[in-house]
């Protein structure tokens, strides 16, 4: 029987105590405020992300991908949980605390994460570059002189691989379909492209990180990022966008400053919690 190089990434068989590996490598360990501020940064990322690609269940484009896309999703939120349950050690916040009840300008994710899905080769051209991007940073941190950090690391590592794989297979078949889905592909990679910069963008907080050991420096994931993605474009006939489309974003998410895409995406999330707060079932 042939062996998936990924092992098992589906986190409907893992269970809900895996979820936090971090804790566990971590007990009784509380985040410092810089920790604290990256891991919440991370855990946005996957929070937003994991939202937006919820909205595809019952809508994508064929029933298998509907559980794929569901899939990762669940993957995505499991990072979340982690990361934002260890950020939360700080201060004494919970994960629903960080997830539920904090306004948009609390939150620290890219710019990337909380784009809208658009088509489905608008979701896979942000897949293609979030996964890429979250691959090379997750085989970093996993050598983090933070065991908390260094183990949410190695679980996502492996589960990140495969939303790379499942990007890029669409990617070259998106572009390499039809006329229209190329149409559709090389819009999505214009359209998305202006939102790359800011994932590689180093601030205090992380160049901090980084003299201990406990972060890499965004700017030093930029060359294999590229790498991969050259490849990638190389093999579907994509070329990175130049001229008028090839601009850059400032993007400010880190700083709590959004796009007016990710008020929506909290208030859906956000509405029945904060209607019924301390509810459970």
């Amino acid at each position: 029987m042939e062996t998936d190089p990924h092992g098992d990434v589906t986190v409907d068989r893992v269970a809900l105590a895996e979820e936090f590996a971090g804790e566990a490598a971590g007990a009784g360990h509380a985040a410092s405020a810089d920790v604290a501020a990256y891991a919440l940064g991370l855990g946005d990322d996957a929070l937003v992300l994991a939202q937006r690609l919820g909205d595809w269940i019952t809508r994508a484009p064929e029933l298998e991908e509907d559980v794929a896309l569901g899939n990762i999703a669940l993957d995505l939120l499991g990072h979340a949980r982690s990361l934002l349950h260890y950020a939360g050690t700080h201060d004494g916040r919970s994960e629903d605390d960080l997830a539920y009840f904090r306004d948009e300008p609390e939150f620290r994710n890219a710019w990337l994460f909380e784009q809208p899905n658009g088509d489905f080769a608008h979701t896979i051209a942000r897949q293609l570059v979030a996964s890429t991007y979250l691959v090379e940073l997750y085989r970093r941190v996993e050598a983090s002189t933070d065991a908390t950090l260094a183990a949410i690391a190695a679980k996502a590592s492996k589960e990140v691989d495969y939303h790379r794989d499942h990007a890029i297979q669409w990617t070259l078949r998106l572009a390499g379909g039809t006329d229209e889905s190329r149409r559709r592909m090389l819009r999505a990679v214009e359209q998305t492209w202006p939102y790359v910069d800011e994932l590689f963008r180093d601030d205090e907080v992380v160049a901090r990180l980084v003299d201990e050991g406990i972060a890499p420096r965004p700017s030093s994931l930029r060359e294999p990022f590229d790498a991969v993605i050259d490849q990638v474009f190389a093999e579907a006939d994509l070329a990175r966008p130049e001229g008028r489309t090839a601009f850059v974003v400032d993007g400010r998410g880190r700083e709590g400053k959004h796009t007016e895409h990710l008020g929506p995406l909290l208030a859906e999330m956000q509405v029945l919690a904060r209607a019924h707060p301390g509810a459970s079932w």
